[in-house]
C-alpha cells in the first residue's frame, strides 16, 4: 500500500468533509443550528473524537513497536554474522570456502533489502542456499576441543541467523493497517470535520486551520504506514549496522 497515496486520499476526504459541513450550514434551517443542537452535536462529536484519538494512538504504538522490533532484528543479525565469522576463523584456512560463501550470501541479502538503484524495490524474502552452507560446514573436521566447541557455535549461529531472517520476512508480510480499520478511522475523521464545517465561521483563518488539521491527521496515517514499511520509503531502517558488519568481515583474516 502506497503510504503517500493513501495519506493524500485521507486528506482529501477529511478536508472535503469540512467543505460539506460548510455547505450543510447554508442548507440547514436555522432552528437546526440553535444552542441545544450545538451542545448535542458537540457531545456526540466529542465521543467520536475520543474514539478516533484512542484508535490512532493504538495504531501509532503498534506501528512503532513493529518498526523498533525490525530495527532490533537487523542489529541482532549483524552481530550474529560477525560472531559466526569469528567462530569459523578458529578453523583457519579450512573454513575459508564457507566464510566466503557466508559473506557472499550476506552481501546478496543486503543488496536485495537495500538496493543501490532507486528504481529497484526492496526484496525481503530470503533466498535459501542452506544446502551449500550445510555441505561446506560438514567438511569442517575439528582437530581439538576449541574447534569442536566452535563448530557447535557455528551450527547454532547459522540456525539463529536463518530463523531471524525468516521471522523478519514473515512479520513484514503481515504488518499493515487492516483496510476496514483504516476505512472506519477515516469515516470518523470525516464526521468530525463535517461538524467543524457546520459550526465554523467562513473566513480565511478558519479555512487555513482546517487545512492544517486535515494535513495533521493524514500525516499521522502516513507515518503509521511508513513504519509498517521499514525497509522502504521515508522511514527506512538504515543498513549501517549490516554494512559495518560486512566491513569487519572484510578485515578479518
Amino acid at each position: 500500500m502506497n503510504s503517500l497515496a493513501v495519506s493524500f486520499v485521507v486528506f482529501s476526504l477529511v478536508f472535503s468533509g469540512a467543505l460539506v459541513g460548510i455547505v450543510l450550514r447554508r442548507a440547514l434551517p436555522q432552528e437546526h443550528l440553535g444552542e441545544d443542537a450545538k451542545d448535542t452535536m458537540r457531545l456526540a462529536i466529542g465521543l467520536v473524537a475520543a474514539m478516533t484519538g484512542l484508535v490512532l494512538g493504538m495504531l501509532v504504538s503498534s506501528a512503532k513497536t513493529y518498526y523498533d522490533g525490525q530495527r532490533s532484528k537487523v542489529a541482532e543479525m549483524s552481530t550474529e554474522v560477525i560472531l559466526l565469522d569469528n567462530a569459523l576463523a578458529i578453523f583457519g584456512h579450512d573454513s575459508e570456502p564457507l566464510r566466503v560463501e557466508i559473506r557472499q550470501s550476506v552481501g546478496d541479502a543486503v543488496d536485495r533489502i537495500w538496493p543501490k538503484e532507486k528504481s529497484r524495490l526492496s526484496e525481503l524474502r530470503p533466498k535459501s542456499n542452506d544446502d551449500v552452507l550445510n555441505a561446506q560446514m560438514q567438511l569442517l573436521i575439528p582437530k581439538n576441543d576449541e574447534q569442536v566447541y566452535a563448530k557447535t557455535q557455528v551450527a547454532l549461529l547459522m540456525q539463529s541467523l536463518r530463523k531471524s531472517y525468516w521471522l523478519m520476512f514473515l512479520e513484514s508480510e503481515q504488518a499493515t493497517i487492516p483496510i476496514p480499520l483504516l476505512a472506519v478511522v477515516t469515516l470518523w475523521l470525516v464526521t468530525i470535520f463535517i461538524s467543524f464545517g457546520i459550526f465554523a465561521p467562513k473566513n480565511a483563518t478558519v479555512m487555513a486551520t482546517l487545512v492544517i488539521c486535515a494535513l495533521s491527521v493524514s500525516g499521522a496515517i502516513f507515518v503509521i504506514l511508513e513504519m509498517y514499511s521499514p525497509f522502504s520509503g521515508v522511514l527506512r531502517i538504515s543498513s549501517t549496522a549490516v554494512r559495518d558488519a560486512m566491513d569487519q568481515l572484510a578485515r578479518i583474516r
